[in-house]
């Protein structure tokens, strides 16, 4: 039964069927999510070495990268006592009776591996070595020559050979072998998913033989293309991956668009009392901004927005103009915050704008009392309140809205979709307005956001002076702290911020306790500082907030508590202890907490010795105050998954497809997958794409889920 499946794989082959595979591997395999031959095609390599430079020693030059195949003779493991910390050295030879030494630092493990009379191929920059007086490869590449497998040699050597990410003992040289005898046993694909117009519009190659390009590069290949994941076949296979994608969130769009929504009035009551809150003139891009919220809530069907803009440009003002449209109609707000002290800030934050307008504000968190609960809940029901700040403890089931029509959920990527699914229940379909302040690329808000409208504001309030940031070692406080008793001096006060370190928030809240004694007590005992950090009580932080924006404690020492919702416009100096242990998106959003007022204001980053990474992100603040920036250069020394919190914001883990790396392939698709959806050359075209997407993306991704 088995040996007949080998001569026809296809596509939905399990891998257990695949000769060479069997159940160890097979299960090492699904471990990585490569359950069957379809699987295995789209594991790409994550780069590519040209060993086509195939030589014997005897013809090898100092200075050149070579493949020889050879055989151990001999091997010394010299060095230190722990083993896998010696100088490993092996001497090489093959048919020109050469000899080729190779060394390894820290190479101990590999005295089990290479044994006199074992065939090996080896690649690497060939050196001479003073010491022996023979040529030498320092760390070179390896790969063991079975017996068994020696007319798979080709493969490993004598040309662009493709390296894998190993899959438990699953290595790059068996997946190679495996990929081989896959191309060797498959049908050819001639069913390409890809529409006929696109592939013949953008000269793409058919995803037959892009799939085998992908593993086997043609002998004429450039290396650069192929490392840089720009060859035609890699293009191809990264187009399709987020054409299908694309398509997914489209469809997923269009069907939102079919629920009958609110539509509200924008009456000139309404224009009376959004100018009547406004505290300052917005900018040219707030009223951008509100005329597209404006006129999605004014639609019969629910709007789903995005509300990007970077620390300080006034999202919430805007946040606010959009609550007093649905207020004005004759609904309640929600709004939804991440931590309670953002919570917080934001319900102060409203319930000083919407003073003058009779409007009650409620807050509802977790540390509520019982019996606060229970009277807010029952306020909430009877609609007694237009405008509820919470925080997850919105989202119980017996929190109920008398007519909710709009939810206003900040910070998205620190919530989930379901999450907001849940909100969104508590009203007949609602309007959504989601707010962040992480700033990315558009076309990349549009596939992690996927069901939202994206409008950005990319202007600050008026007056506002670029923030200057400096860098300085701690041997170099005393000097930071002069330039600290010349602001307050001058009447302005300061920020001290300590790092909380993964879950050692104890111990940040030490430090900050230590630094708030030391700053009082030793270096500014004529100025109050205050301290505020996560173990407080509400109400003590609430106290210290309060203080703080009074002017009655002229400096600040906190762990990152203050993050974000802080509004102080007299604090002009940020002063942030320990910054490498920061990311630089928070790094960037701390800073955003000075230069809210007309005065100059300055970032100071203390640290101690930097890696090459540290430096890098250092620098980059130090240059720029541009958060897109910022946030790109964030995502390129942290990578897509952990910049976004992949699992939270439901962004896809893509296959061959790099968001970050190939921003510009994905708004290729992004707009080809548009205009298929809007007008696809036949119905059929339409009803074949969303079977596809169907039956491929929902198992692997369960994001985009079509009707």
């Amino acid at each position: 039964m088995i040996e007949e499946s080998l001569t026809r794989l296809d596509l939905t082959t399990p891998l257990l069927y695949v000769k060479g595979v069997g159940p160890a591997r097979a299960a090492m395999l699904e471990a990585k999510g490569l359950k069957v031959v379809e699987d295995l095609l789209l594991y790409a390599p994550f780069r590519y070495e040209d060993r086509s430079n195939v030589k014997t020693i005897r013809d090898l030059a100092p200075g050149e990268m070579a493949t020889v195949l050879a055989e151990v003779r001999s091997t010394k493991l010299s060095g230190f006592r722990r083993r896998n910390l010696g100088l490993f050295a092996a001497t090489f030879t093959d048919a020109s009776h050469a000899v080729l030494n190779g060394k390894w630092f820290h190479g101990g493990y590999l005295a089990d591996v290479f044994t006199p009379g074992l065939k090996v191929a080896l690649y690497g920059k060939v050196e001479f070595d003073s010491y022996s007086g023979s040529l030498a490869m320092m760390h070179p590449e390896y790969e063991i020559l079975s017996a068994d497998e020696d007319g798979d040699a080709s493969l490993h050597t004598g040309r662009v050979v493709p390296i894998y990410e190993a899959a438990g003992k699953v290595t790059t040289r068996i997946l190679r072998v495996v990929m081989n005898r896959i191309f060797e046993s498959l049908a050819r694909v001639d069913d390409d998913p890809l529409p006929a117009h696109i592939l013949n519009q953008l000269k793409l190659p058919d995803r037959s033989t892009a799939l085998r390009a992908l593993h086997f590069p043609p002998p004429d290949s450039d290396l650069r293309l192929l490392n840089a994941f720009r060859s035609p076949a890699q293009f191809r296979l990264i187009f399709e991956e987020f054409f299908w994608l694309e398509c997914g969130l489209e469809l997923k769009r269009a069907k939102a668009r079919l629920y009958p929504g609110i539509a509200f009035g924008l009456t000139d009551r309404v224009r009376d009392r959004i100018k009547q809150m406004l505290p300052f003139k917005p900018t040219g891009a707030q009223k951008k901004v509100l005329a597209e919220i404006a006129h999605d809530m004014a639609a019969p069907h629910p709007m789903y927005r995005l509300l990007q803009g970077d620390v300080g440009s006034g999202k919430t003002l805007v946040a606010a103009e959009a609550a007093i449209i649905a207020i004005e109609n004759g609904y309640q707000v929600a709004v939804l915050a991440p931590t309670e002290i953002l919570a917080t800030q934001h319900y102060f934050y409203f319930k000083k704008l919407f003073q003058k307008l009779d409007y009650v504000t409620v807050l509802l968190t977790g540390s509520s009392t019982a019996r606060e609960k229970t009277q807010l809940k029952k306020i909430i029901a009877a609609g007694l309140t237009q405008i509820v700040v919470g925080t997850h403890a919105l989202l119980e089931p017996d929190v109920e809205f008398k007519n909710l029509g709009l939810a206003i959920v900040d910070e998205q990527h620190r919530f989930g979709v379901e999450q907001r699914q849940a909100l969104m229940e508590k009203g007949a379909h609602p309007d959504v307005l989601v707010m962040t302040a992480t700033p990315i690329p558009r076309t990349l808000a549009l596939t992690i956001y996927g069901d939202l409208d994206v409008s950005i504001i990319d202007e600050l309030p008026p007056g506002r002076k670029p923030i200057v940031t400096k860098h300085v070692t701690e041997e170099k406080i005393e000097q930071v702290y002069s330039f600290l008793k010349q602001q307050i001096d001058l009447g302005r006060q300061a920020y001290v911020v300590y790092p909380v370190i993964e879950e050692s928030e104890t111990q940040a809240m030490k430090a900050a306790q230590k630094m708030h004694e030391h700053l009082s007590r030793i270096v500014f005992p004529a100025i109050s500082v205050g301290l505020l950090h996560g173990r407080l009580s509400p109400d003590e932080k609430e106290s210290a907030m309060e203080k703080f924006q009074r002017g009655e404690i002229k400096i600040l020492v906190s762990t990152t508590v203050i993050e974000v919702g802080v509004d102080v416009p007299n604090a002009t100096v940020m002063l942030i202890e320990q910054a490498e242990r920061f990311g630089l998106a928070q790094l960037h959003q701390l800073r955003g907490r000075v230069g809210r007022g007309g005065e100059q204001s300055y970032c100071v980053l203390v640290t101690g010795k930097l890696n090459d990474t540290g430096r890098e992100r250092i620098r980059t603040l130090v240059e720029s105050n541009d958060g897109f920036y910022i946030a790109e250069m964030d995502m390129k020394l942290r990578g897509p998954g952990e910049f976004f919190g992949t699992r939270q914001s439901g962004l896809p883990a893509l296959r061959i497809g790099n968001i970050l790396r190939d921003a510009d392939i994905l708004e290729v698709a992004r707009n080809e997958a548009a205009s298929f959806v809007a007008h696809p050359p036949t119905e059929d075209d339409l009803r074949r794409a969303v079977e596809f997407i169907r039956d491929h993306w929902q198992r692997r991704y369960g994001l985009v889920l079509v009707g």
